[in-house]
C-alpha cells in the first residue's frame, strides 16, 4: 500500500502530540504513533517515503524523558520511515549528530532494503573524521517499517521442554535449504523453507529437539568485508534488534518477513521444535567511531557504546571507544536506554514471536560493570528477576574478545553455557592428544568442574564438538591446517588451534582407508557427544557430512562453501544413521540423560554405583590408574537401575544400564567386561568396531578387542 503523505502547508497540522510509549511505531487503524529515544537532540525529523522514494519530513515538536513523540493519522500498515536528527557535531565529546544521515529506528519492527557501501552513509569525511559529512545518505541505507501485530497463532503455546530433553541443532537459515531439491525453488534460504516438511520432518526423525538460528536480526555487512566483493553471512554485525532479517524473507520486506517468520515459528513448534535465536547484542554494525552512521549512532552516541574510562570511572576521552568484542564498538547496558533496549527486544521475541530461547554472542562483554567482568551487573540481575526471560532457555557464550572475559563455568542460574573445554577435550582425545583420561571422563560426565561447585547441575553445559566458527566435522577429521584464503584476508584469519587431525593426508582423498577412518571418527565424536552429561549440540550438515574445504571461519561465504550439500552422492549417510540411533538411545533412555550429578556410590543400600569407571583389566579405575598418562581406553558404567532422579510424582524410577568403551589409541586394546552381580548380558546398541557391529551379544567376564580407534555402546539385556 501507498503511504498516506500530506503537503507542506499542512503536514504540522496532521500531528497529534501522541505519546512517549512505547518506543517505536504502534499502529492503529486511526493514527500511528512514533516514539524515538534521543536525548541530547536539538530537533528530529521523522521521515516518510512515498513507494517512489519521494521522502515527506514531520518534525516531532513533542519531547519528554528524552523521547520524541507525534501521533499521526492515516499512516498504512508496510509505510517506510526513517529520522533525521539535528544536534551538536563534536566528535571529541562524544557528539556525532547529523541530520544529513537518515536513521533506522532502533525500534522498527521490520526493515526494507539494505546498507550500501558508500561514502554517503559515513556522518564524518572519510579524509577528515573531525567533518561532518553533508551528503545525504538516504539512497543508500534502507528504511524502517510500520508493522500490524495482528497474526493467528491457532493455539500455540511455549513447550517448556527441559534441559535434559534438549538436543540443540545449531543452523543458518539460509545455509539449511538453498540447495534443498526437495524445498520449493521460490522458497529456498528463507523462513517459509525451513517451515516445509522436508526440513521439519529430517530434523524430527534425526532427532534434534531445538533449532538454534544463526543470526536472524536485521544484520549488515561490515564495510570492509562489502569492499572486497563478500557479505556478512552469518549475520554477527546486528543493524535492528527487533526485525527479522529481510533477505531470509520469501514474501517481502515490508513487514512480510515478520509474518513469514512467525508462521516458520508455528511449523516448527508443531514439528515439536523449540526455537532459539543466536543474539548479538554486544556491539551492532556502526563499528567504530569512523564506521558508518546507520541508527543508533546518529540518536546517541554517547548512551549507547562504551568509552575508555580514566581512573575515576569517567570516559578518559568520549570519541575513544572501549572495545572488547574486536568488532569496533560495544553496546553499554549500564546505561539505561541500552539495558531497556535489550530487554524490550528480547521480550517481544518471546512475546510475539513465540521463541523459546537465545544464545548470547560474547556474553561477558555484556556483563560489564566499570568495565570489569561482574556476575551481578545490570544486565544479569535483570534478566534474572523478569517473570518472562528466566523461564525461557537463556545461553551464554562465556567469553568476550578480552583476556579477562572467559568466564566458562562462572554464569548464574537460569544460565547454561556453551563449554569449550568440552570441545576441546573431546577433539585431544580421539585425536590421540590427551594426558590420561582423567579429563575426558570429567567431561562425560557432565563438567563437575566447572559447575557442580556452585549448585548447578550437568545440564548447564552444553556440550559441543564443532560450532559454526572453526571446522564443520567433516574438516575436523580431514584437515591439520585451516585454509581461508577464499577469505580474502591472505589466511590470517580464524583460529589456528584447531585440535584436528587429517588422518593422514590433508584434505579430500581417494584412499579407502583413510576416508574409513575419517568416518569411524566422526562416528567416535559424536557418540561422545551425545552420551556425555549435559546438553548436546551439533552443527548443521555435521550428521551428513558437510564440508568446507578445510575453511574455519566461512563468515563471507553465502555460498555453496557454507550451505548444505544435499546430494547423496557425496553425504555421509553412515553416519547420519548412526547419529540417529545415538540420539533415539539418548531419547528412549533416562539413565543416558539424567538432571542430577552421579556419586559414584549405589542409589539404594546393596546395589551398583550410579557411576562407575573401568580400566581394561574389567576393575574398576584406582587412583594409580587416574594418573596413567599412557591410558588412552576409557570404560564408563551407567547404573540404570534404579535410577538417583525422581519421577514426577516422587516415584522411583528404573532403566536399563549402559557400558561404554572408548579406545582412542593407534592400536586394538583388549579390554574385560567386568564380573558382577547386577549385570550378566548385553547388547551392542551403538559400534564403531567393525568386529561388534549393533546386535551382537556379550556377557560379563568376556574379552573383548576393540579396534583402534573405537566406541562401543552396551545396553544391559
Amino acid at each position: 500500500m501507498t503511504p498516506r503523505m500530506w503537503n507542506h502547508q499542512d503536514e504540522q497540522a496532521s500531528v497529534w502530540p501522541g505519546r512517549n510509549w512505547p518506543l517505536g511505531p504502534t499502529w492503529t487503524p486511526e493514527a500511528t504513533n512514533f516514539a524515538v529515544y534521543s536525548p541530547r537532540a536539538h530537533r528530529v525529523w521523522l521521515c516518510l517515503f512515498d513507494d517512489d522514494g519521494t521522502e515527506r519530513r514531520v518534525e516531532l515538536l513533542e519531547q519528554s524523558l528524552g523521547i520524541w513523540h507525534a501521533e499521526i493519522p492515516g499512516v498504512p500498515v508496510g509505510a517506510r520511515y526513517g529520522y533525521r536528527v539535528e544536534g551538536p557535531w563534536d566528535p571529541e565529546r562524544g557528539l556525532r549528530f547529523n541530520q544529513h544521515k537518515l536513521l533506522v529506528d532502533p525500534y522498527a519492527l521490520a526493515v526494507s532494503g539494505t546498507v550500501q557501501d558508500h561514502p554517503a552513509v559515513y556522518g564524518h569525511e572519510l579524509h577528515d573524521p573531525s567533518l561532518p559529512n553533508r551528503a545525504d545518505s538516504a539512497p543508500y541505507v534502507p528504511r524502517s517499517v510500520v508493522v500490524a501485530r495482528d497474526f493467528d497463532w491457532e493455539g500455540d503455546v511455549p513447550m517448556r521442554r527441559r534441559w535434559r530433553d534438549t538436543v540443540i541443532y545449531e543452523m543458518h537459515v539460509k545455509g539449511m535449504t538453498a540447495l534443498h531439491d526437495r524445498v520449493p525453488e521460490e522458497l529456498r534460504g528463507t523462513y517459509a523453507g525451513l517451515a516445509t516438511p522436508a526440513v521439519t520432518d529430517y530434523l524430527r526423525d534425526l532427532g534434534v529437539t531445538a533449532v538454534e538460528l544463526l543470526p536472524i536480526h536485521q544484520f549488515a555487512t561490515e564495510p570492509g568485508v562489502a569492499a572486497r566483493g563478500q557479505v556478512n553471512y552469518w549475520g554477527y554485525n546486528t543493524l535492528n534488534y527487533f526485525s527479522p532479517h529481510n533477505a531470509y524473507s520469501a514474501s517481502g520486506d515490508r513487514g512480510q518477513q515478520v509474518t513469514e517468520f512467525k508462521e516458520m515459528v508455528k511449523a516448527l513448534h508443531r514439528a515439536g521444535l523449540e526455537v532459539i535465536l543466536d543474539v548479538v547484542y554486544n556491539h551492532t554494525a556502526e563499528g567504530g567511531p569512523q564506521g558508518p552512521t546507520l541508527s543508533f549512532r546518529g540518536l546517541d552516541d554517547l548512551g549507547y557504546y562504551q568509552r575508555v574510562l580514566d581512573g575515576h570511572g569517567d570516559p578518559a576521552v568520549p570519541d575513544t571507544y572501549w572495545d572488547v568484542t574486536g568488532c569496533g564498538n560495544t553496546v553499554d547496558t549500564t546505561h539505561t536506554q541500552s539495558l531497556r533496549l535489550v530487554l524490550d527486544s528480547l521480550r517481544y521475541w518471546v512475546t510475539e514471536m513465540h521463541v523459546d530461547g537465545f544464545r548470547f554472542d560474547l556474553t561477558s562483554a555484556l556483563t560489564r560493570t566499570q568495565q570489569a567482568v561482574d556476575m551481578g551487573s545490570h544486565l544479569l540481575t535483570a534478566i534474572g528477576q523478569d517473570p518472562l526471560l528466566r523461564h525461557v532457555k537463556l545461553i551464554a557464550e562465556p567469553w568476550d574478545a578480552s583476556m579477562d572475559g572467559y568466564m566458562v563455568g562462572r554464569f548464574p542460574p537460569p544460565w547454561v553455557e556453551w563449554n569449550d573445554q568440552y570441545r576441546d577435550t573431546v577433539r585431544d582425545f580421539w585425536r590421540g592428544h590427551s594426558d590420561g583420561i582423567r579429563t575426558i571422563a570429567t567431561r562425560l560426565a557432565g563438567s563437575s568442574d566447572l559447575y557442580a561447585d556452585d549448585g548447578r547441575s550437568p545440564y548447564a553445559s552444553v556440550n559441543f564438538v564443532t560450532a559454526h566458527d572453526g571446522f564443520t566435522l567433516r574438516d575436523l577429521v580431514s584437515y591439520d591446517r585451516k585454509h581461508n584464503e577464499s577469505n580474502g584476508e591472505d589466511n590470517r584469519d580464524g583460529t589456528d588451534n584447531n585440535r584436528s587431525w587429517n588422518c593422514g593426508v590433508e584434505g579430500e582423498t581417494d584412499d579407502p582407508e583413510v576416508r574409513a577412518l575419517r568416518r569411524r571418527q566422526a562416528k567416535n565424536l559424536l557418540t561422545t557427544l551425545c552420551f556425555s552429561a549435559g546438553v548436546p549440540m551439533l552443527t548443521m550438515g555435521d550428521e551428513r557430512g558437510r564440508t568446507q574445504r578445510g575453511n574455519n571461519n566461512a563468515y563471507v561465504h553465502d555460498d555453496p562453501v557454507s550451505w548444505v550439500d544435499w546430494n547423496p552422492d557425496d553425504a555421509w549417510l553412515d553416519v547420519y544413521e548412526h547419529t540417529k540411533a545415538a540420539l533415539r538411545l539418548r531419547r528412549e533412555h533416562p539413565a543416558l540423560r539424567q538432571r542430577h550429578w552421579f556419586e559414584g556410590r549405589p542409589t539404594i543400600k546393596g546395589g551398583p554405583r550410579d557411576l562407575a569407571w573401568l580400566h581394561p583389566d574389567g576393575r574398576e579405575m584406582t587412583t594409580e590408574d587416574w594418573h596413567d598418562r599412557s591410558l588412552k581406553v576409557v570404560g564408563m558404567f551407567v547404573s540404570g537401575d534404579p535410577l538417583r532422579s525422581p519421577g514426577p510424582r516422587g516415584e522411583q524410577l528404573h532403566d536399563r544400564s549402559f557400558m561404554m568403551w572408548l579406545n582412542s589409541s593407534a592400536d586394538p586394546v583388549r579390554v574385560t567386561l567386568p564380573q558382577n552381580e547386577w549385570v550378566q548380558k548385553g547388547e551392542v546398541v551403538l559400534s564403531t568396531d567393525a568386529a561388534h557391529p549393533a546386535g551382537s551379544v556379550v556377557l560379563a567376564g568376556d574379552v573383548v578387542e576393540l579396534e583402534a580407534r573405537s566406541a562401543l555402546v552396551v545396553r544391559e539385556v
